[in-house]
């Protein structure tokens, strides 16, 4: 704030009533207004982003492996595009469709100019748009709350580069979109400005980030802890009020959407909100996180398997400025993320939850973010020992000396590790069965328009593209048993089918659906792509256990 006292010299002013100078906390760098501001900002995070969308998109089709959930999160897209409603089935709320419905335009130009392109692996480039925006809204929420400005680029490096964010902000999640809705909401609750409409602006981009992906609900508390510490004094109640009002009003318009279309609560003939919500409060539950076998230990180590500095260093991190906060400038400034982080992993920590690969990449940017804090705030400690200890000339030089000490006690350790997942990432080819499959069910079946193949979502618009006729000839594997609307065009059960392509995901579901199982046993394989678990079977329904029932 410039002062509008007039200027005085020393000798005006009495000794004992000078005003003391301003001293600034050694672990707290004011940031600047606004990143355009700051030419070395721009560098910094121009340099960091151009490194990240090159190892992030590099090989991005061939891996990871094509999932079943970015299949139909793609496909509920399509459906979008092709004014067929919100899915390309019965939607039944699994999920609120604000982040299809965004996919549905992030991919509307490509899929215009060319609609076979409209394919899980083409489509994964659409991602790196929302990786970039992710990755620059870390940086500019590390300046906002005080992080010098190294720090808000390590905290940028780490989570657009290692192994682990490198794989999962590829894959078309609807998790890496809602985590850019929260990452604008903390910068918009963090403003320096403290405008109103900014706080409103969180509000709004907490509630699309929540209408994206509803877990996004659980990290709600730590953004108004957030927002409450950077809100002014004298205007916080009303910032406050108007972040939750802006918040809740565009939340329920997720209710009042299943209450208008009468599917709110349940009834005969018709889908509604409460199932949904139910199925997602009471599915089975994946076992503890720390119990070998269960397959929450088995999401965990493939966690660590990619990085393992991120996830256990960001924790730590997390807890330790949450324990230091009452004297760390540091640690109240990161308050909100370093609770988010909290709040995830005793979630994640639940005796019998649920527990989804992707149920990590909400926490990356925040474990990023109070990792990169917690190494400023032990530079800072080094620092200020230093001057305790009245090596005052030492201050100026140790800042760059302490710098690459750390700099290669961290490249000793971190750096092959990530180079070897990022290898990885840049050069092998998982997909190549997916692709195999795709070309010999556009090529080798005679008439697809007649054709009914269970599939996976995965392959899903492939088949589609290639003829089979959408929901009736491409099936997916799921509703055959689990959507009337399919089933009743199936009164033969399995029997009414041609093909089953059997991929993984079909395999290990296979056990839980009736006629999907029955579909595998009385079918042969045609063509096989792929060796052991992760092959690719096309089978054929025999026709001599169909006999004449078709």
């Amino acid at each position: 704030m410039t002062s509008t006292l007039p200027a005085v010299t020393t000798s005006t002013v009495p000794a004992q009533r000078r005003p003391a100078p301003e001293v600034r906390s050694a672990d707290r760098t004011p940031p600047p207004a606004r990143l355009r501001s700051s030419r070395l900002d721009l560098l910094l995070c121009g340099a960091l982003l151009a490194a990240i969308l090159v190892v992030q998109g590099w090989n991005i089709s061939a891996y990871p492996t094509l999932s079943d959930d970015e299949g139909t999160y793609l496909a509920q897209a399509w459906a979008v595009q092709q004014g067929k409603g919100l899915a390309h089935y019965t939607y039944w709320y699994d999920h609120p469709p604000l982040g299809w419905l965004q996919l549905a335009l992030l991919t509307w130009i490509p899929s215009a100019l060319d609609p076979g392109a409209m394919t899980v692996g083409t489509m994964r480039l659409a991602m790196l748009l929302i990786s970039a925006v992710s990755a620059v809204l870390v940086y500019v929420l590390g300046r906002r709350l005080s992080l010098p400005r190294w720090a808000a680029g390590l905290a940028m490096a780490l989570f657009g580069l290692s192994p682990l964010s490198v794989v999962l902000q590829r894959e078309i999640f609807l998790d890496n979109i809602a985590v850019m809705w929260l990452l604008l909401a903390f910068c918009l609750a963090a403003s320096p400005s403290r405008h109103l409409w900014h706080h409103f602006g969180a509000g709004l981009a907490a509630a699309a980030g929540v209408l994206t992906k509803e877990t996004m609900l659980v990290v709600l508390p730590a953004l108004l802890v957030t927002m409450w510490r950077h809100s002014h004094r004298d205007t916080r109640k009303f910032a406050l009020t108007g972040a939750v009002t802006a918040c809740a009003l565009a939340g329920f318009s997720y209710p009042l959407f299943a209450l208008l279309k009468g599917e709110l609560l349940p009834g005969s003939g018709h889908v509604s909100l409460w199932d949904g919500v139910t199925y997602q409060m009471t599915r089975p539950g994946s076992g503890f996180i720390l119990d070998r076998g269960t397959g929450s230990y088995g999401v965990l180590q493939s966690w660590l398997y990619y990085d393992r500095v991120l996830p256990l260093g960001g924790l730590v991190g997390a807890l330790l400025l949450l324990a230091t906060w009452r004297w760390s400038v540091t640690a109240r400034a990161l308050a909100g993320p370093a609770l988010t982080v909290a709040i995830l992993a005793a979630l994640a920590l639940r005796p019998n939850g649920y527990l989804p690969a992707m149920y990590v990449i909400q926490a990356l940017p925040f474990l990023a973010l109070v990792l990169a804090a917690g190494t400023a705030s032990a530079a800072h400690a080094v620092l200020r020992r230093w001057r305790a200890e009245g090596e005052r000339r030492l201050v100026t030089g140790g800042r760059y000396a302490l710098a690459a000490v750390l700099a290669v006690a961290a490249g000793a350790y971190v750096v092959p590790r990530w180079y070897d997942g990022d290898r990885t990432a840049v050069t092998a080819d998982a997909n190549a069965p997916y692709r195999a499959a795709a070309t010999w069910l556009g090529s080798e079946v005679e008439n697809p328009g007649d054709t009914r193949v269970l599939v996976d979502d995965a392959l899903w618009l492939d088949l589609v593209h290639a003829g089979y006729r959408p929901g009736l000839g491409a099936i997916w594997f799921y509703k055959a048993d689990l959507d009337p609307a399919v089933t009743k065009t199936m009164p033969h059960g399995w029997r009414d089918l041609d093909y089953v392509v059997a991929s993984p995901t079909v395999r290990r579901d296979a056990v839980d659906l009736p006629n999907v199982k029955a579909a595998i046993e009385h079918s042969a394989p045609v063509a096989t792509f792929g060796t052991g678990p992760d092959r690719i079977e096309i089978r054929r329904i025999q026709q001599a256990a169909v006999g004449g029932a078709r």
